[in-house]
């Protein structure tokens, strides 16, 4: 501890007056970062990281020269180096400065929870994940905040990818409770909402197919866009673009990922996912046109005799049970009888011309044609890897619900139909079920949520 001398050495009314000053230049140091696109036109984007770095320089050169043992009073020293370090750490990549300066911080005051905030922060940003997890744990004991809680909720996400299925599924879990929380302490926090929009999106391929949960990631994204600082952030583009991807609507998905393009043209995840996209548009609408480059006279014998066993259950004349529907009669149709949108009580019977070979490997994309010869693409998610259909495989999909896709972009036009399947196990591939062993789930992540 400082001795009574030391504090008398210097005038804290002086030292604190200059902290403030300081503390006021770094909030507008942030404001003019995290608002840059309400202030700017978005031509600039590709230069606004350059900006931010200038402004932080001039702040950084007045930090730096003050002489923190004989300008700055003990009492004040951690607040000092707590909002140094976060000058340093304004930046989107890792200084090591802000690191020296927050463990300065937090050794001086433990019970600062700002400061180990930030410095979870930098470890995170320095792909430290064990040590920023220490820091917002540590954090967590003092105070339950939304920051501390939302970035636990960004760490467990991560560190679940590595564990089994069953530790994962509760580190998902709570990854999401951690960001209700969040969302709960400041429900104006547009951060906290995308957060809790990402928890959910996981939790949807991870946890649980269900809809109604992909409602609620939606829901959150769209409550992030009411705040001015989250609407320029593009993590919520990217990971919007992400959901609408995985809900086929492959035209709100390209537009989102061109505004998470448009936010930060250095960030590369949001292009490379676009142009996966539009690959898998273009091999979509090839497939289906070329009808797997098959010849016509295989095609032909391929089609000529259908044995109505590879229907399996769903086989004519037969009442099934489908989810907690049960007694079902389905009639078998020929693909080109199907109508847009649900087809109850309805079943096809396809084979297999060829399938999309996609890095991503979700949705593993198929294409089946009947004697109609109509050739449509099915889209089938949480089949496991190698685990899918091959040509030739006869393949029953009870009401199918049948979408039209017109994806029109300055470069190409994508005009095709297809069939999503959420769940393989209600599919027969030559007359069997798929089982439960060929089932798995996706995993989804962000790299850029932290700020």
């Amino acid at each position: 501890m400082a001795n009574g001398g030391e504090e008398h050495s210097v005038s804290v009314d002086k030292a604190n007056k200059f902290i403030e000053n300081l503390s006021k230049e770094l909030q507008e140091l942030y404001s003019y970062r995290d608002m840059f696109f309400e202030n700017h036109p978005i031509e600039m984007a590709k230069n606004k990281h350059k900006y931010v770095e200038e402004k932080k320089d001039k702040l950084v050169e007045k930090f730096e020269s003050v002489d923190v043992d004989t300008e700055i009073p003990f009492s004040l020293r951690a607040q000092f180096q707590y909002l140094k370090g976060r000058c340093y750490n304004v930046s989107i990549k890792y200084d090591a400065r802000a690191t020296q300066s927050l463990s300065k911080a937090v050794k001086l005051n433990p019970h600062m929870v700002e400061a180990w905030n930030e410095l979870g922060e930098c470890y995170w940003k320095n792909i430290n994940v064990k040590e920023a997890r220490a820091c917002f744990e540590g954090a967590l004991k003092h105070e339950r905040n939304r920051i501390t809680l939302r970035c636990l909720s960004i760490i467990l996400r991560q560190e679940a990818g590595a564990k089994k299925d069953g530790e994962a599924t509760q580190m998902i879990l709570k990854s999401v409770e951690y960001a209700k929380e969040a969302v709960s302490q400041d429900t104006a926090d547009g951060q906290s909402w995308i957060i809790l929009g990402n928890s959910y999106l996981c939790q949807y391929f991870t946890v649980s197919q269900d809809p109604a949960i992909l409602k609620q990631c939606m829901s959150a994204y769209k409550q992030a866009y009411t705040d001015l600082i989250a609407r320029g952030q593009p993590d919520l583009y990217y990971n919007k673009a992400i959901a609408l991807k995985y809900e086929e609507k492959y035209s709100e998905a390209l537009d989102t990922f061109n505004r998470a393009c448009d936010l930060d043209p250095l960030w590369m995840p949001p292009d490379r996912e676009r142009t996966k996209l539009r690959q898998f548009l273009a091999s979509a609408v090839d497939l289906l046109r070329t009808r797997g480059k098959i010849k016509c006279k295989r095609l032909a014998n391929m089609l000529q005799s259908v044995d109505k066993k590879m229907l399996g259950d769903y086989l004519p004349d037969q009442f099934v049970t489908l989810g907690a529907r049960r007694d079902v009669y389905l009639e078998l149709v020929r693909i080109n009888a199907l109508q847009e949108g649900s087809n109850e009580n309805k079943v096809i019977l396809g084979r297999v011309v060829g399938s999309i070979h996609s890095e991503n490997a979700v949705p593993f994309a198929f294409a089946i044609i009947d004697d109609s010869m109509k050739c449509v693409l099915v889209t089938a998610y949480n089949w496991a890897a190698g685990r899918g259909t091959l040509i030739g495989d006869w393949v029953a999909i009870p009401e199918p619900h049948l979408k039209s896709h017109n994806v029109v972009t300055p470069e190409m036009k994508y005009v095709f139909q297809s069939i999503r399947v959420n769940n393989p196990m209600k599919l027969f591939v030559n007359g069997r079920r798929v089982e439960r062993a060929q089932i798995a789930g996706t995993r989804v992540s962000s790299t850029y949520e932290m700020h």
